[in-house]
């Protein structure tokens, strides 16, 4: 089973080496689905949107 552990913007952007708008503009794409709020209302990422993350890179890694 996965653990729950969750991301800000800053840490995907991090982890996957991408800016914040490219981030943003594949939620506004509807690429990352779900993507909780904190009490901020910042973005918070699960490891389900990791995986969808992960996807979208291979996906254009492609062309």
């Amino acid at each position: 089973m996965k653990g729950n552990k969750k991301y800000y913007t800053k840490d995907i952007c991090i982890i996957f080496d991408i800016s914040k708008a490219t981030l943003f503009k594949w939620e506004s794409e509807g690429l990352i689905s779900h993507i909780k709020r904190d009490w901020r209302n910042w973005r918070l990422y699960s490891d389900e949107n990791i995986e969808e993350i992960k996807q979208i890179i291979k996906s254009k890694s492609k062309r």
